[in-house]
């Protein structure tokens, strides 16, 4: 969900790219999802897992007063914790991007859906996506000139969709439809129907982490970036609270149901006129997200290799259009390999744990570098150890709602990335290459 970005963000450039990166697919399609888990109580879950995201951003936020750096989760494992520990957390940052492309072209093909029913079979969801992603591999090979034109409709889009909807369908607001405490009747019992909720409006927020590896392009980030992390979350927090009262408010118990609640609650008062205009306002934001990812993400790996000497050299290499090859088509083999599962819900519950990955190393280096001589104070966390630690229970709370399956591969990737850890570290020694990170990257 990260963009483009020039030098020398003011505050309000910011606050809007943080607000670009969180709000996703994830507000146009999780509300039923959440809605058939949990009935009303998924309103409350809304700001309640908005609340704990933010002791977890305080973490980022102090680290990044303390190392104003690009790289975020990667860049503050690496200092408290040595050249191995930044090399995983980075393939893990570079692994979120991946997935998050992913994650929208699903969402896209899913929303098209109700238009084309036959994409409910895997063999035509999957040429569709695939084909998608091609086309978005053809636009990067073309260069990024109009990504911050693609970026700013992206962004007029979702937002002017999501605020037209509040404000009118508030006024269409049935108080009997708000009446439903604890979702479907279901043999699950309610305290694992709210893991699984709560893990899937989790996944809403953590779209936040990508707004630290911007850092450097902003004026004074030791200040402005705690400020937008906060601003940030509070302002998307409450409008998920307010289009999940409207949701529900408007199309009752057949919200569940939904595969486009937004745009079938948006029917309710507006006939087929408005579900086709959100249903077009969030195609065009849902593939605005997607293109804009698919060009970071391989800059993501890009940069670790050539700037700061975590991935293998070969993949920091451009051609004459600045496009990172290896990069990009690596990048969209990965990619492809997560839309074979042809799941959106799968997909957003391995953005939450590939961020789960990058939160906890983060979490204990702010406990470490609290105190460090050789770094600035920065911005302070109120409470001492607290809101580490509430940080640490929630990123442990998490853990209940991954699956085995998703255990074991972040284990596998992990492994996987040690050997090739390794086998660049031999090849670097064998040409006379630094290993290290660049000097401008280490703050003592």
């Amino acid at each position: 969900m990260a963009r483009s970005t020039h030098k020398q963000l003011n505050a309000l450039s910011i606050f809007l790219l943080g607000i670009d990166g969180i709000i996703g697919s994830g507000i146009f399609l999780m509300p039923s999802r959440v809605y058939a888990k949990l009935g009303d109580l998924s309103m409350v879950v809304m700001p309640l897992a908005g609340i704990a995201i933010l002791s977890i951003a305080l973490c980022f936020a102090n680290l990044a007063s303390k190392i104003p750096g690009d790289g975020g989760a990667w860049l503050y494992t690496y200092t408290a914790f040595g050249r191995f520990a930044g090399f995983e957390i980075g393939i893990f940052t570079w692994l979120l991007g991946i997935i998050t492309m992913a994650t929208e072209i699903s969402a896209f093909v899913t929303s098209l859906r109700s238009l084309f029913p036959v994409l409910n079979q895997h063999g035509p969801y999957l040429i569709t996506a695939l084909g998608i992603l091609a086309a978005l591999t053809g636009l990067n090979l073309m260069g990024s000139g109009f990504m911050d034109w693609v970026d700013n409709v992206s962004t007029i889009t979702k937002v002017g969709v999501l605020v037209a909807f509040v404000v009118i369908g508030l006024f269409f607001i049935h108080p009997a439809n708000l009446g439903n405490l604890t979702g479907s009747p279901a043999a699950t019992p309610l305290f694992s129907r709210f893991n699984q909720g709560f893990g899937m409006v989790f996944y809403m927020f953590t779209g936040f982490s990508f707004l630290p590896i911007a850092a450097s392009k902003m004026k004074n980030p030791e200040k402005m970036l705690p400020r937008a992390l906060i601003s940030v979350l509070l302002t998307a927090a409450g409008l998920y609270l307010v289009v999940q009262l409207t949701a529900i408010g408007v199309a009752g118990s057949g919200l569940a149901a939904a595969n486009v609640p937004i745009a079938v609650a948006f029917s309710h008062f507006a006939g087929t006129v408005g579900y086709d205009l959100a249903l077009m306002g969030m195609l065009i934001s849902i593939l605005g997200v997607a293109l804009s990812v698919s060009f970071s993400t391989p800059l993501i790996a890009s940069s670790l290799a050539s700037e700061h000497q975590l991935l293998p050299r070969t993949l920091g290499r451009q051609n004459k259009r600045g496009v990172p090859l290896q990069s990009l088509i690596l990048s969209v083999v990965i990619c492809a390999l997560f839309l074979l599962s042809g799941n959106y819900l799968f997909l957003a519950s391995c953005i939450v744990f590939t961020s789960f990955v990058q939160y906890v190393p983060t979490i204990f280096a702010a406990i470490k570098l609290r105190h460090h001589s050789k770094l600035p104070v920065g911005f302070k966390l109120p409470g001492g150890l607290t809101i580490p630690v509430l940080a640490l229970l929630v990123t442990m709370y998490l853990t209940l709602s991954f699956s085995v399956t998703l255990v074991l591969t972040g284990l596998g990737i992990f492994l996987v990335s040690a050997l090739w850890y390794l086998y660049d570290d031999r090849d670097r020694k064998a040409n006379g290459l630094e290993r290290d990170i660049s000097a401008k990257d280490r703050p003592f």
